[in-house]
């Protein structure tokens, strides 16, 4: 039990480190990630208000008809191109990214990857 309280506490603590350095704007919104091992989400923050700008997801229903297995680096992939279309059409160019936890590694990578090469810049 000690184990996973440390675990836990660890992961706390990288996330609180990563958010404390990003914050997010209306002109300059942050890219927050989220992934299970069944799916990814991704969402347009803007902090100042506390409101989501734009998000996308392998539940979504277009990036759903084109990857059979929300898990996988794929599909990671093609949410942030779709992420990348949908905040381009807002009017949303820059962007800071939040990978939250996780490593900068994998599907959070590929992720932000694909956003990068759908127009986003960071």
């Amino acid at each position: 039990m000690k184990k996973e309280k440390e675990k836990s506490l660890r992961r706390a603590r990288r996330h609180r480190r990563v958010r404390g350095k990003v914050l997010g704007t209306p002109q300059c919104p942050r890219l927050s990630v989220y992934r299970s091992l069944k799916h990814i989400y991704s969402q347009l923050v803007d902090d100042t208000k506390g409101v989501t700008l734009a998000d996308c997801s392998t539940l979504s229903v277009d990036v759903r008809k084109e990857v059979e297995h929300g898990g996988n680096i794929k599909a990671a992939e093609r949410v942030g191109e779709k992420l990348a279309q949908i905040a381009l059409a807002k009017g949303v160019k820059k962007i800071v990214f939040d990978r939250g936890h996780y490593k900068y590694h994998g599907r959070v990578k590929a992720l932000a990857e694909a956003a990068r090469k759908g127009g986003l810049e960071f």
